[in-house]
């Protein structure tokens, strides 16, 4: 086997979940091989830069061609990822938290909470 589509490939090394969801990234432009758009079922070839936009840009080498759905360790071996780290993800810190079963706030306590929420 020397070439796969590019949404075949993207469902097996496990970037989509399914292969309509990879087929519809390459409809709508989401999915480029070597800096071009291309449509699913153009080829892929061994050394191919394949970029994915998800949740952030993906940019991946095809090091190894594989058509069905396999599992993790082996689809990781499969591409080389050249991406850049994720943003870091903020943590939500509550501001004022009350004990469980204390009752509703007091006038005092409510008029805290909203001078600390801004209102």
């Amino acid at each position: 086997m020397e070439s796969v589509r590019v949404d075949v490939w993207l469902w097996a090394v496990r970037i989509y979940k399914t292969r309509s969801a990879a087929t519809e990234a390459c409809r709508g432009g989401h999915v480029k091989v070597n800096g071009h758009s291309i449509k699913a079922a153009t080829s892929v070839k061994v050394g191919d830069k394949v970029e994915a936009m998800l949740d952030r840009q993906r940019i991946l080498e095809v090091v190894a061609l594989i058509d069905k759905r396999v599992g993790a360790p082996i689809a990781a071996a499969c591409l080389v990822d050249h991406s850049p780290p994720p943003p870091p993800r903020e943590r939500f810190v509550p501001v004022f938290v009350r004990e469980r079963g204390t009752g509703r706030p007091t006038k005092r306590e409510r008029r805290d909470l909203d001078r600390l929420r801004g209102a």
